[in-house]
């Protein structure tokens, strides 16, 4: 009898190994290996994983997101020495040189939302890249997972607070949370640490409000 704990993390650990590595999700007779060769099991795996947060599928069964990788593009490139990724977002973009240990370091390239004006950083593990221009995270913590892709996409770095006020007052939204480059380095450097290991288990509400505080992020927004 299959164990189905066993095949959901054999299935999970096929994708992130196949972003980490390439860039891209597996393909479905990729899936379907590490699910006994059954695709219809990996799919299977796959909607769980997906209910549990560590996927996120689209309405045609693709994955869409395992963060901080991406395979659609939501405002950031991250480009390492072999591979060339989608950033989930500013958050998971700056996560990806921290949880893959052949890339210590990628060129993260955007556009700010207000202006357009393009922006690149070197972003490796020692410390933050250099740079003025912030960050702003439009949807509280509570709210993440409501829509993610949502999320994902209003979480982007801009020139200044001047600019995302502007672009604020464009869209209709209403102003979220704002850091600054190392602030954003910070949140991102330890927060997948683990995922490409067998057995990771995500955080708690608990251990995750902890997190955020250790980095200096606390307050209602922050409020998992």
């Amino acid at each position: 009898m299959v164990d189905v704990s066993d095949t959901d993390e054999d299935v999970r650990l096929a994708v992130y190994h196949s972003f980490a590595t390439r860039g891209v999700p597996p393909a479905a007779a990729e899936l379907a290996a590490v699910a006994g060769g059954s695709l219809a099991v990996a799919k299977h795996a796959l909607h769980r994983l997906a209910d549990a947060h560590h996927v996120v599928l689209n309405e045609s069964e693709h994955i869409v997101m395992a963060h901080p990788f991406a395979s659609i593009p939501l405002g950031f490139s991250a480009m390492g020495k072999n591979t060339l990724w989608w950033g989930g977002c500013a958050w998971d973009s700056f996560a990806i040189p921290h949880l893959v240990p052949d890339e210590p370091e990628v060129l993260v390239a955007t556009r700010c939302p207000g202006c357009a004006e393009p922006h690149a950083w070197v972003v490796g593990r020692e410390a933050p890249p250099p740079g003025s221009q912030v960050a702003h995270f439009l949807v509280p913590v509570r709210r993440i997972w409501d829509d993610v892709v949502h999320t994902c996409g209003h979480q982007r770095v801009f020139c200044g607070e001047s600019c995302v006020d502007g672009w604020l007052a464009a869209s209709g939204n209403t102003k979220g949370y704002v850091m600054d480059l190392p602030t954003l380095w910070n949140l991102a450097s330890r927060w997948y640490e683990g995922r490409l290991d067998h057995g990771y288990r995500r955080r708690s509400p608990q251990t995750s409000a902890a997190y955020f505080a250790s980095v200096g992020l606390t307050g209602p927004f922050w409020a998992p």
